[in-house]
């Protein structure tokens, strides 16, 4: 079974993608950036699904670390967040993110294709 890691700080979004993932991936949960780091760096998930506005570290942060980070830097990693705004698509993909999506997740099956796709090219 593909492991995901999802780092989100809002416990609505969160309940959300579990909802959505549990039953065809082992879920890894963390709740700021710094302790997605560490767990992505400790567990090196297949796919981490990577929440922007964080407590510790952002996400832009944590994704320059993982891209940094030769043992995880090949991971593939989606951006969330919900403060879409024109151009952060591609900001965000500029910063090494694969995927960007915007929340709240609406689309459960575009979600799971897209992760999908991802851990099967790595």
């Amino acid at each position: 079974m593909k492991r995901v890691l999802i780092v989100e700080d809002n416990s609505d979004n969160m309940d959300v993608l579990e909802a959505f993932l549990e039953d065809d991936y082992e879920l890894l949960e963390a709740t700021d950036g710094k302790m997605g780091l560490e767990m992505a760096i400790d567990e090196k998930p297949d796919l981490i699904l990577l929440d922007i506005s964080l407590p510790e570290m952002d996400g832009t942060q944590v994704i320059t670390e993982i891209r940094k980070n030769q043992e995880i830097s090949n991971t593939p990693v989606i951006a969330l967040t919900a403060h879409a705004m024109l151009g952060d698509k591609e900001r965000f993909l500029g910063f090494g993110f694969d995927k960007y999506m915007s929340k709240p997740i609406v689309d459960e099956d575009v979600l799971i294709e897209m992760m999908n796709n991802l851990m099967e090219k790595n």
